[in-house]
């Protein structure tokens, strides 16, 4: 029986093959997979059990790290947004968490707690120029020493950010790794900076740990270099399928708004994907959807369940066609460029009710709802 319609086509192999890419050109460090966000819309637990040659998992919030454990995780896993409250900072110790500390008041959390429990890893951040979480450099040696009175220093670990590396002509970069550099010379403790772009570009802030996040999943994090120039491989695949044929009369207005306005007698497909599943709404007129190994262009304003295609140009393509939204020969890069946002966007926002279908050579798909 066909899959249910839409849904996304994961290939795990691709998944540790760009894995095995970071490794190439990263071999001496270890690999902290960043797999918040549901796995950037690729199934949190799923791809964490893929990844089972990196080192540990980065998630943003504990109750990612509780849903890993859960699931049998046994891999080290970092909170990046660590912990708020002492509820938070008890469900850490509880699963074995490492909170990322950003903040003086997490220590103050710690210090009021810490010497009647188990010791935890911790990820000291500093904030070296992205100005979202991390200590300021003026917070960050006492921050350090605090830290060092109630954790020995195997424990200890210190990470930062880039915000622009994705740039590669940034000198913002050059200017954080210095100052990074600069504040935590001489300190015995393990080092983590790079993000994907960084691990593509900028062989300098490998250090320790690096974590990879949209390479990962086979997606570019430069806009003008795709997955394929990087040797990246496109791990989701978003599919559905024609699910209508009509014809309107030249003149006719499409969808909701009447937005396209049929230039000739047209023959339409009714896809059955919407913003519901996650496509995005605000796609330009250029954008295309992929048929039978043809760019098919979409008109009218997407809806909540289905978008339209003009099949005038393609008469052959019969209902029941597949329709590629993303995937091989359509990259997600492409289509955030039509709805004027980053392949983050379109992936994070693949909606819960679109399942997520596995397949890898070793064995026949499966499917798993999430």
């Amino acid at each position: 029986m066909n899959p249910p319609f839409p849904y996304a086509l994961l290939n795990l192999d691709a998944l540790r093959a760009n894995l095995e890419r970071v490794r190439a050109l990263a071999p001496r460090s270890k690999v902290l997979a960043v797999i918040k966000a549901n796995a950037y819309g690729h199934g949190l637990v799923q791809v964490a059990h893929a990844l089972h040659a990196a080192h540990g998992f980065a998630v943003a919030r504990v109750d990612e790290g509780i849903a890993l454990r859960q699931a049998g995780v046994l891999k080290r896993i970092v909170v990046l947004q660590g912990f708020l409250e002492p509820e938070q900072l008890k469900a850490h110790w509880a699963w074995r968490l490492e909170p990322v500390i950003h903040t003086l008041s997490q220590i103050d959390l710690l210090e009021a707690n810490g010497p009647t429990r188990q010791p935890l890893r911790i990820w000291l951040k500093l904030d070296s120029g992205m100005h979202r979480l991390g200590l300021t450099p003026q917070e960050f040696n006492t921050a350090l020493a605090r830290l060092k009175r109630l954790f020995p220093p195997r424990a200890l670990a210190l990470m930062t950010h880039l915000a622009c590396a994705d740039e590669p002509d940034n000198p913002a970069t050059a200017a954080q790794l210095t100052q990074f550099a600069a504040l935590t010379a001489g300190l015995n403790l393990a080092r983590s900076i790079a993000n994907s772009a960084a691990i593509l570009t900028e062989p300098a802030s490998h250090g320790d740990w690096v974590r990879p996040g949209l390479m990962l999943y086979g997606v570019s994090p430069f806009a003008n270099r795709s997955a394929r120039d990087l040797g990246l491989t496109p791990v989701m695949s978003l599919k559905s399928r024609v699910i209508a044929i009509k014809t309107v009369a030249k003149g006719e207005a499409v969808g909701y708004g009447g937005s396209w306005i049929a230039p000739r007698v047209s023959r339409l497909g009714i896809v059955a994907a919407g913003y519901g599943d996650g496509y995005p709404r605000e796609v330009a007129p250029e954008a295309k959807v992929l048929i039978e190994g043809r760019r098919v262009p979409v008109v009218g304003r997407v809806s909540m369940d289905t978008l339209q295609v003009d099949l005038t140009d393609f008469p052959e393509v019969p209902v029941g066609a597949e329709a590629i939204l993303w995937g091989e020969g359509l990259p997600v890069e492409e289509v955030a460029r039509w709805a004027g946002t980053i392949p983050y966007t379109l992936l994070s926002r693949v909606a819960a009710r679109v399942p997520k279908i596995e397949f890898q050579t070793s064995y026949e798909p499966r499917q798993n709802r999430l």
